[in-house]
């Protein structure tokens, strides 16, 4: 891999990330590297040092969770206009893996296999996480420009406040 691969956080500080779809308020809204579910797409931290959830500040906490229900819209509004079979979105905050901040959005669909549609995406074939043609690419530009247009939309939107005043 190497490269922004193995900085993302930082090199989506410095704007060197090339999966970046848009800066939100406590992190970075990004289109994944595999698209064997299109429409996958991650929430970054904005902070490198920051593992997990509980280690922000409350504020920065509410913010980082406001931009995953806000980019989890966005992949439902962008997937239903330009994919077919959309079905939900499923949303996640793991960090098995990568030793930063981060959520998982994926879309879910339809036409997904019986054996794995109900399923969490991670029982898909490891093939899948590697083949070329499911490989983030130039053929996946109209969905990221949708993901971007949804994005921007919902970030200007007044959202009515909940009952409560809350």
């Amino acid at each position: 891999m190497g490269g922004w691969r193995d900085d993302r956080v930082g090199s989506a500080l410095r704007g060197e990330n090339p999966t970046v779809l848009r800066r939100l308020d406590a992190g970075f809204a990004v289109i994944g590297d595999v698209q064997f579910l299109p429409g996958y797409a991650v929430l970054l931290t904005d902070d490198p040092a920051v593992r997990r959830l509980s280690e922000l500040p409350r504020s920065r906490r509410l913010a980082f969770l406001a931009d995953m229900d806000r980019l989890g819209e966005a992949v439902e509004r962008a997937c239903r206009r330009v994919e077919s079979g959309f079905r939900r979105v499923n949303l996640e905050i793991l960090g098995n893996t990568d030793g930063f901040l981060h959520a998982h959005v994926w879309p879910r669909y339809g036409w997904e296999p019986e054996d794995l549609v109900r399923r969490p995406v991670w029982v898909y074939p490891r093939a899948m996480w590697s083949e070329a043609r499911y490989a983030l690419g130039p053929r996946h530009e109209p969905l990221r420009e949708a993901l971007g247009e949804e994005l921007d939309r919902l970030g200007g939107e007044t959202r009515a406040a909940p009952p409560g005043g809350g």
